[in-house]
């Protein structure tokens, strides 16, 4: 099992773009394996578009991977997603990382568009069926309940040829959905005892579809502070989910010191989870710096150290 700690952004911490991409640079030296921004249409609070995020970074930067976590498909044509998506592996030289899911049905897109919620499960699942076909195949017809496609076709095509498709979500349809055309599974507000009952059943499910998932293609999340939980930044964000998942926030959040954050990884590892993405929490644009500068310097290289990467994975 390879681990690899990528980063990720739900709002926007930064004054401008300058902060912005002091904080991209950052990551980028510092061994971080992959950016992530989470999907958000409509918002009071600062949030980048995740799909112009991702084509700005890879202009911005060389060697760190990047991906949504995760698209709403519902809330998108899934044509013009195979073709962001295939544009921006293309001018990234292969690094784009896509993750797909259906949405919270509490986002305020749903309402604020007159989106019908009961319909996002079948147009992602026949959106995701048209992505895959897009990327692969030089004429598509399709004919769904949703969307209708006659020798529909994209160029170029994506670089890397078995572009990763990630699912997100937790339910029973996620699960069914990984397992069937899904090469990873990216959790969200799970806690490692959630992750592990997921990461379990989407083998037992793959398995019996005929299908196989790598064992280090399973994802987790959850926001991490250097410091103590009297902040009323970290007050509210641990209310708030408690409120929305019912979990206890103090077995998602990562709060504490660098063997606290390390412990909880290594809690989600010992779920099956390998990948990770961690969203650094902060009031400000220069405290969100100075929290991923901490996990760059205190906590990536234990990792590395507790979990060394195979000849294999450092190729990848």
């Amino acid at each position: 099992m390879s681990i690899g700690v990528g980063l990720g952004l739900m709002e926007f911490p930064f004054d401008g773009a300058a902060g912005y991409w002091r904080w991209v640079d950052m990551c980028e030296a510092g061994g971080v394996d992959s950016l992530w921004q989470t999907d958000r249409l409509l918002s009071r609070d600062p949030m980048l578009e995740c799909m112009t995020a991702m084509a700005a970074q890879a202009g911005r930067t060389q060697r760190i991977k990047f991906g949504m976590n995760v698209v709403s498909l519902a809330l998108r044509d899934p044509v013009l997603v195979a073709k962001q998506c295939a544009t921006i592996d293309v001018l990234s030289e292969g690094r784009l990382l896509p993750a797909f899911g259906i949405g919270s049905p509490r986002a305020p897109e749903w309402a604020g568009l007159h989106v019908d919620t009961t319909t996002r499960g079948r147009k992602t699942d026949e959106g995701l069926e048209i992505i895959r076909r897009l990327w692969r195949e030089d004429s598509v017809d399709f004919t769904g309940q949703h969307y209708r496609l006659t020798a529909a076709s994209i160029s170029p095509k994506p670089v890397q040829a078995d572009l990763p498709m990630w699912i997100g979500g937790g339910s029973a349809a996620a699960i069914r959905r990984t397992a069937l055309i899904g090469t990873g599974w990216q959790g969200g507000p799970e806690t490692p005892a959630q992750a592990a009952r997921i990461v379990g059943a989407i083998k037992a499910a793959a398995v019996d579809a005929g299908r196989s998932i790598e064992d280090d293609h399973y994802g987790g999340s959850f926001p991490f502070y250097f410091g103590h939980l009297a902040h009323p930044l970290l007050e509210r964000a641990t209310a708030a989910y408690r409120q929305r998942t019912g979990n206890d926030a103090l077995g998602y959040f990562a709060i504490g010191d660098a063997g606290t954050i390390l412990e909880r990884i290594a809690e989600y590892v010992s779920a099956g989870v390998s990948k990770f993405i961690l969203r650094p929490m902060g009031g400000s644009g220069e405290e969100v710096l100075t929290q991923t500068r901490q996990l760059i310097e205190e906590v990536l290289p234990k990792v590395a150290s507790r979990w060394p990467r195979t000849a294999k994975a450092a190729a990848k």
